[in-house]
């Protein structure tokens, strides 16, 4: 069957949006953030102190965007901003303590909602869907100029 007969990209855009509307609410209500906001910190946990290029570039994001995203983080504590000290034009950002426990408080929101999905998807579905996803991702990357 064709991605047009099972109206494929209209039931992805709504999948995404509810799920990314539902962590949304969860995430905002359990630490002060949203999923977007919440990628971000978890980056910097990971990675530590990075610039605003290579977080938008690990989300696939404008700069622009990462900058007013940083804004809000910092407004809320959760970041520290500053000159990269290889390049006067960077600016790093770093997690804070208070960032460390607004990311720890979101734990059990996306937990519930991982929960979620997994009733909604046996595990052979589930790793069906996850295999199909990454290849839409990989498709139109690689379709990208």
């Amino acid at each position: 069957m064709s991605a047009s007969k099972h109206r494929l990209y209209f039931l992805l855009q709504r999948a995404a949006h509810v799920l990314k509307k539902e962590a949304d609410a969860a995430l905002s209500e359990a630490g002060g953030m949203t999923t977007s906001q919440a990628a971000v910190l978890a980056i910097l946990r990971s990675e530590g102190p990075s610039t605003q290029r290579f977080l938008a570039d690990k989300l696939q994001q404008r700069e622009s965007a990462i900058t007013t995203m940083a804004d809000r983080l910092l407004k809320a504590g959760y970041v520290t901003r500053a000159r990269s000290p290889t390049d006067g034009r960077a600016w790093l950002l770093a997690m804070t303590e208070t960032g460390h426990d607004a990311l720890e408080a979101i734990r059990e929101p996306f937990q519930a909602i991982n929960a979620e999905l997994d009733q909604a998807f046996p595990n052979k579905d589930m790793d069906t869907l996850a295999r199909g996803l990454t290849q839409i991702i990989d498709q139109l990357n690689k379709s990208k100029p």
